[in-house]
């Protein structure tokens, strides 16, 4: 392991990042984080886990306050995750995936939360996809054998509003209100650092998947709660690798069935089975739907519509940088600002499904009113894509 830049003196906030192979997204999330860090003493951990894409040679110069912690082998998250917690300073401690985008001024507001509401051990966020669409992963319940068996099995599924059936994944709680939950999600984990103390650091027997579960579980029996917030940030990867590969499907289950052996040690065979059986179900399921998937993009490519939201002074290079990215397109739509764009959308002659590309400059626009202009027009067969053009740095949803 080795370990450059220097500490800061107690911060507010530690920013752990571990990444493997995404200097790319990594890069647009330091961004963002350093935006969204101007009005907090914090300092920012970056743990590659032996990436082979060159991330810390690359990324080191362009930030230089961050802390990389480089290590000679993949150590699995949770170990990754725990170096950077045992050198953190701060008063609060965010685990944070690379492959996201926060808001300007998200940090601070749930600092502020967590300042108000000490009885409260973590909190979670809103998290929208690369096509604006809220991920159900932002706020759960524990995988009791009963919420298990109703998400293994397509009851949650069939019935998402039900209470009884959907409590897993709470498709019935209004993503825009706060709520008290069970489980939060390691892409943004934001935990009370006396309460790491208390209960401990991640479990590493959990080597990617579960380790936010078990994590979560121990928050509650250390006698604290989870909050989920409604405040907005991009999760670029998000549902796309659960329903696409089927490696995470194994790798899931197996993490729960590791969850059971640990807070459910009499469940044994029967549960063992169980899970064992839904991840033959799902992997078949993964793998015939992922051969519809490839049908429906090869569908949604017949149609090429693009929609620019750039300033003025920009609007061309954007638009060549967009058709060198994505291929020429049929019907170019160029806005100068968001809400320009919203105006165009709302007209009557104006057609959305015509558009299946909208590319937003970030040198234009905070990060946070490109997220709020991503959740206001949530659609599957539209990807939107970020533009740096100070680094060059165009950024797409890994499909």
């Amino acid at each position: 392991m080795v370990l450059t830049s220097g500490h800061m003196e107690s911060p507010e906030l530690s920013i752990i990042i571990v990444n493997y192979n995404v200097k790319f997204l990594l890069q647009q999330c330091l961004f963002s984080v350093q935006a969204a860090t101007k009005t907090l003493s914090h300092e920012i951990f970056v743990v590659d886990n032996c990436s082979s894409d060159g991330s810390v040679d690359y990324l080191r110069p362009l930030f230089p306050d961050v802390i990389f912690i480089e290590n000679k082998n993949n150590p699995g998250f949770s170990k990754a995750n725990n170096q950077a917690i045992a050198l953190a300073r701060g008063k609060y401690v965010l685990l944070l995936n690379p492959d996201t985008v926060v808001g300007e001024n998200v940090l601070d507001n749930i600092c502020r939360f967590m300042d108000n509401h000490p009885d409260v051990g973590g909190v979670g966020v809103k998290m929208i996809d690369g096509s604006g669409r809220f991920l159900p992963e932002s706020k759960r319940s524990f995988p009791s054998p009963w919420n298990s068996f109703c998400k293994m099995f397509g009851l949650s599924f069939f019935f998402p509003n039900s209470s009884v059936f959907a409590k897993y994944q709470l498709k019935y709680l209004s993503a825009d209100q706060s709520h008290k939950v069970e489980v939060l999600s390691g892409a943004f984990m934001l935990l009370r650092h006396t309460v790491l103390e208390k209960i401990g650091v991640l479990d590493e027997r959990f080597f990617m998947y579960g380790e936010d579960i078990d994590l979560s579980y121990r928050i509650i029996l250390g006698g604290y709660v989870n909050y989920y917030l409604p405040e907005r940030i991009i999760h670029y990867k998000g549902e796309s690798t659960h329903t696409n590969d089927i490696a995470y499907v194994k790798t899931f289950y197996h993490a729960m069935l590791l969850f059971y052996r640990k807070y459910y040690p009499r469940s044994g065979f029967i549960v063992s089975s169980i899970i064992r059986f839904a991840i033959y179900l799902r992997g078949s399921l993964t793998a015939f739907f992922k051969m519809l998937g490839c049908r429906k993009r090869r569908k949604k490519n017949e149609k090429s519509g693009l929609m620019i939201i750039a300033g003025e002074e920009c609007q061309e290079s954007v638009r060549e940088k967009s058709c060198s990215c994505l291929g020429t397109s049929d019907l170019v739509i160029v806005c100068k600002s968001t809400d320009e764009a919203e105006k165009k959308i709302a007209a009557e002659n104006f057609r959305i499904s015509e558009v299946s590309d909208i590319v937003l400059c970030s040198d234009d626009f905070t990060f946070s009113q490109i997220i709020a202009f991503m959740d206001v027009y949530p659609d599957k067969n539209i990807t939107f894509h970020l533009y740096n053009r100070k680094y060059d740095l165009f950024i797409s949803p890994k499909e």
